[in-house]
């Protein structure tokens, strides 16, 4: 049995068990402890030394980082295959997730810092939330061009290239930025969304999105008794959009935190 260390609101989480689900592996999805604290520890900072998820164990394997799993996982299990045929369509896919992962990731997960942790209010949070808007409004454009000539964006069927954008896509929805009403970006989101392996998907950070939604999550921000992780992509969107005080504000109290020493 695979064993998916989780969250199921995690994108990079989403799209691992998005593939998973399309290769019909059965796998245990087990949440580790410790994360909102930075508290992390045995057998899941075993298998991921970031602390982060997703991470993934089968027998002896060990792989963290959804995209290094997502290779794991086609080198080991290669039916149904999700990768596209050529070599310049793979290169095409990868460039896509890479987009996805390290630049959009960001705008989704700062709006959470202002929406759920209450990292800003006011003016700032305004100026914050425009930026973030613009930011999308952006990068749509940008993927209804990716999505020209095409039904799907791994190439002619669903593929890595849908699961690497999906994630991130149903993030900005719920944050009230959907993709232009009309849009080819917008059908393939509909379409996409109606795969099993995305819909599963959906409702298990739907619920618990619902489970999370404590009144007092940005209390426990502000005591420093959860301690949100700005990963290289993230401290970038908050300091150029405009909140470089939110992140000197939260190294004074402690309730920011980064990738763990190795040791």
């Amino acid at each position: 049995m695979i064993i998916l260390y989780d969250h199921p609101l995690s994108p990079y989480a989403q799209k691992v068990k998005i593939a998973l689900r399309e290769k019909g592996l059965a796998f245990q999805a087990v949440q580790p402890g410790g994360l909102g604290a930075g508290g992390a520890a045995g057998d899941f900072v075993e298998a991921s030394p970031r602390a982060e998820v997703p991470a993934l164990v089968e027998g002896e394997v060990r792989v963290f980082d959804s995209t290094i799993i997502l290779e794991y996982l086609e080198d080991a299990h290669p039916e149904p295959p999700l990768r596209p045929a050529s070599p310049a369509e793979r290169a095409r896919v990868r460039m896509l997730e890479e987009v996805m992962d390290t630049h959009f990731e960001a705008i989704n997960w700062g709006l959470s810092e202002l929406r759920w942790f209450r990292r800003a209010e006011g003016e700032q949070a305004r100026a914050l939330e425009a930026a973030a808007r613009r930011q999308t409004e952006g990068f749509y454009a940008w993927l209804e061009r990716q999505l020209a000539g095409r039904d799907w964006f791994n190439g002619d069927a669903f593929g890595w290239g849908d699961l690497s954008v999906a994630p991130y896509l149903n993030g900005s929805v719920g944050h009230g930025h959907p993709p232009p009403e009309g849009s080819r970006l917008a059908a393939w989101l509909a379409r996409v969304n109606a795969r099993p392996s995305v819909a599963d998907t959906v409702a298990e950070a739907a619920a618990s999105s619902r489970a999370a939604a404590m009144p007092n999550v940005a209390e426990l921000v502000e005591k420093g008794l959860f301690r949100r992780e700005y990963r290289d992509h993230r401290l970038e969107w908050m300091i150029k959009s405009g909140g470089l005080d939110v992140v000197l504000r939260g190294l004074e109290r402690d309730n920011i935190r980064f990738a763990p020493e190795f040791g």
